[in-house]
């Protein structure tokens, strides 16, 4: 069973966090998952709940544990069963954006992958008040492994 692996890097204005694991289902049953806002909280640990559509141009509303702020960011990019982008923030001042990736295999697997980039003006003073975003994403890459092999059989 492959386990997520993580890469982070940091520079003075720019932060990023990446996993990437290979999961046992076909990248639609995946897209399934990512995209079914209503069901996100049930099979992800790192997600209380998101309101709204994941759809092109649309704006949740994502609350995730230890924390009462509410994100909104806007979806875009979205290629069904490929890939999509979550925006959120500001530029040139503060700006965070999570990139999924899904990258179907002949073996009937799929690469998961799930970038986020903070990058931004603002980016040093914020980098305090940030998680480390590490341990998040293993998780979250974790529950959904997890979850599409378990509804896969």
């Amino acid at each position: 069973m492959s386990k997520p692996k993580i890469t982070q890097t940091h520079g003075a204005f720019s932060m990023v966090c990446v996993v990437a694991v290979n999961i046992r289902a076909r990248s639609d049953n995946l897209w399934h998952l990512l995209t079914d806002a209503e069901g996100f909280p049930r099979w992800n640990s790192t997600v209380t709940s998101i309101e709204g559509q994941i759809d092109e141009g649309k704006r949740l509303r994502l609350h995730v544990p230890g924390t009462k702020r509410t994100f909104t960011p806007t979806v875009s990019g979205l290629v069904p069963n490929q890939r999509m982008i979550w925006s959120d923030g500001f530029a040139p001042m503060f700006k965070g954006v999570r990139t999924f990736e899904l990258n179907p295999r002949h073996d009937g697997t799929t690469d998961f992958s799930m970038e986020e980039r903070f990058s931004g003006l603002m980016l040093p003073l914020a980098k305090k008040s940030l998680p480390d975003f590490g341990p998040i994403f293993e998780r979250y890459a974790s529950d959904l492994k997890k979850e599409a092999e378990r509804s896969s059989t």
